[in-house]
């Protein structure tokens, strides 16, 4: 199963995505129909059947006010190709980004600076189902909800050089977020998908979700021992090797760029690159 968020007639709504189009579910927001649990998506799966498919409609990102984003830093063992001296963490590391940095599909990347040094970072992301406190490895794929993508677009120069990386990471429009989430029933391994970005068609990021030093139900373990996840929490997996900081000489997005993050089995996420002043 498939669903999408999206804006039609004056109201945001959620979407069953099918080959045939989107049908309206009758929720108008995800987080309430996380909640509602397999209730909730027992009635989706009657929405084909029942409502005509969806027009003249705007996509959104799935979810635009999680409780949390969670993002694991330093994640892809290719790390070392293009930084031989990366010290790889013995326990999973996590940063934050801020809900109000989410955006859509097509929706703009905004360059807060002329001297910002601003770059992508394709991640699979994963969306709590249910709460979760100390959850045992063995379990922890019952408590995903589904999988999408998110672009982890971060300031280099606060992250980096000013030591301020929730604002880096969290400005306004840094956190696209999409297209769709897709259901685990689709997706029963993450840990064999391929990811990839590309800035302007150039393919800048190609790697597997097989090649993470720690798996997704290693994140939540980890997490859930300090932090209990909620419906709708999100939380991404980290990036691969080819982000623009570590490339030489360094290559930052600018105004007029068209990033593309794309994860197998989900799709891809695109959105332009404008000035912010």
């Amino acid at each position: 199963m498939r669903l999408v968020s999206f804006a039609a007639e004056g109201q945001t709504r959620v979407g069953l995505k099918t080959d045939a189009g989107v049908f309206d579910t009758g929720y108008l927001n995800m987080i309430d129909l996380i909640q509602a649990g397999e209730a909730g998506l027992q009635a989706v799966r009657k929405a084909e059947p029942l409502n005509k498919v969806v027009t003249n409609y705007e996509l959104l990102a799935p979810l635009t006010a999680p409780g949390k984003i969670l993002c694991s830093g330093i994640n892809y063992s290719s790390h070392k190709q293009e930084n031989p001296n990366a010290v790889f963490p013995k326990k999973p590391s996590f940063f934050s980004k801020l809900p109000s940095s989410i955006i859509g599909p097509n929706q703009a990347i905004v360059l807060p600076e002329p001297e910002s040094q601003v770059d992508y970072e394709v991640e699979l992301a994963l969306v709590i189902g249910r709460t979760a406190k100390h959850v045992a490895r063995e379990h922890a794929l019952d408590y995903v909800f589904g999988y999408t993508i998110c672009n982890d677009v971060s300031g280099r120069d606060l992250q980096f050089q000013l030591q301020h990386e929730t604002i880096g990471k969290g400005i306004d429009s840094f956190c696209p977020l999409g297209p769709e989430i897709v259901l685990t029933d689709e997706i029963p391994n993450p840990a064999e998908l391929h990811v990839s970005s590309y800035v302007n068609g150039e393919l800048r990021q190609s790697s597997s979700t097989s090649d993470m030093l720690f798996d997704i139900p290693e994140l939540i373990r980890f997490v859930t021992q300090y932090l209990t996840l909620y419906p709708g929490d999100v939380i991404t997996t980290g990036t691969p090797a080819g982000c623009g900081t570590f490339r030489v000489p360094p290559v930052f997005l600018k105004a007029g760029d068209v990033v593309e993050v794309c994860v197998d089995r989900i799709g891809r996420l695109v959105n332009p690159v404008v000035s912010g002043w």
